[in-house]
C-alpha cells in the first residue's frame, strides 16, 4: 500500500483537525522521543545478541 501525495495531505489535514494546531507540536515531539527510545532499545538488543554470539 503506497501513499501518494494527495492521500498524505488528507491524512495530515485530518490529524490537524483532530489534534488542533496547539497540541500538534507536543504530539510531534513525543512521537520523535518515542522513536528515539525505540531505536535505542533495538540497538541495545542487537548489541546484546552480538555479545552472546561472540562469547559462545
Amino acid at each position: 500500500m503506497n501513499l501518494g501525495a494527495t492521500e498524505l495531505i488528507i491524512v495530515l489535514l485530518i490529524v490537524l483537525l483532530v489534534f488542533g494546531s496547539t497540541r500538534l507540536p507536543k504530539l510531534a515531539r513525543s512521537m520523535g522521543q518515542a522513536s528515539r527510545e525505540f531505536k535505542a532499545g533495538v540497538d541495545e538488543r542487537i548489541g546484546d545478541t552480538d555479545e552472546r554470539a561472540s562469547s559462545s
